[in-house]
């Protein structure tokens, strides 16, 4: 490895320290290479050269993930400054004008606390006077509100191939219980399920059906919180990713049919609207979003 002697000389790639806070925000850099559009292979090289350069270890073992030693922890805090900065010239120089307007966001309830609000809070930062309105919602409720207009942005799982639908990130869908939850195998495995229409809900029914398992709906839910707080009193088990899940529940296998992956998508709608300024003129609410766009999608 290339020693600290020459900093002077030194330039970080800014797509590489995208790849190496991506990937340490996700806790995943197989997360990461679905989110930033980059093979495996293409992650791990970023990480070995951005190693070598460094001169030292960025990243350690840690059960099944990597986390940063602390010559990682003191780069991934100058990595977040200097891609902020990259980020907010880039922002800067695509505007004509200052943005301004309103942009309505549609958010799924398991990602409201966890990456999200960092990315929106860095929004909020970069154009002051945009009016941002974020509504915390089912995947359901959010595609039909933004089908109908009364959304600009959604956030959902499933659904891909949706028009106007961008994949952000694939995660696993696992079954989840009770740390503590048994099963009888004799008797139809109690499921607690959101109200249909559910992307979660059909495919774990599904699965089951395939794999000859009974089930049944021992409880079904409006909210995230309902639902988790359904299973953490045992009376099921329910199919959700990984992402915020709460303490006391775990992803359950044993016996249980694999659920595959499951991808989120940004429903973006950033052309002029209807009765809105021609295309001559600058709709403010569709640049705001192309904005917030680019927040999910940073350029390299």
């Amino acid at each position: 490895m290339e020693k600290l002697n020459n900093w002077s000389r030194q330039t970080f790639e800014l797509d590489v320290l995208r790849t190496f806070v991506t990937g340490l925000e996700l806790n995943s850099f197989a997360r990461a290479g679905d989110r930033l559009g980059r093979s495996a292979s293409a992650i791990s090289l970023q990480m070995r050269k951005l190693e070598e350069q460094v001169g030292q270890p960025l990243l350690r073992r840690q059960g099944r993930g990597l986390v940063p030693t602390e010559t990682g922890e003191l780069l991934l805090g100058y990595a977040r400054r200097l891609l902020t900065l990259n980020d907010e010239a880039f922002s800067a120089l695509s505007q004509v004008t200052a943005l301004d307007g309103q942009v309505r966001l549609g958010i799924p309830e398991d990602l409201a606390e966890t990456w999200l609000p960092p990315l929106l809070a860095r929004f909020a930062d970069m154009h002051p006077a945009v009016r941002l309105e974020a509504r915390v919602d089912s995947g359901a409720h959010l595609q039909a509100d933004f089908q109908s207009g009364k959304l600009d942005l959604a956030l959902t799982w499933a659904n891909p191939d949706a028009p106007q639908a961008r994949p952000v990130v694939e995660q696993d869908m696992v079954f989840i219980a009770a740390s503590d939850w048994r099963h009888d195998a004799s008797k139809p495995l109690p499921l607690v399920l959101f109200d249909p229409p559910c992307g979660f809900r059909d495919r774990a029914t599904t699965s089951l059906d395939r794999a000859g398992i009974a089930w049944w709906p021992a409880f079904t839910s409006r909210s995230l919180s309902g639902l988790y707080a359904a299973v953490r009193a045992g009376l099921g088990v329910t199919a959700r990713t990984c992402e915020n899940l709460p303490p006391a529940l775990a992803p359950l296998s044993a016996g249980l049919p694999d659920l595959g992956k499951i991808t989120l998508v940004l429903h973006a709608n950033t052309k002029t609207s209807p009765g809105r300024p021609g295309p001559r003129t600058r709709d403010p609410r569709a640049s705001a979003c192309k904005a917030l766009t680019l927040t999910f999608f940073p350029p390299p």
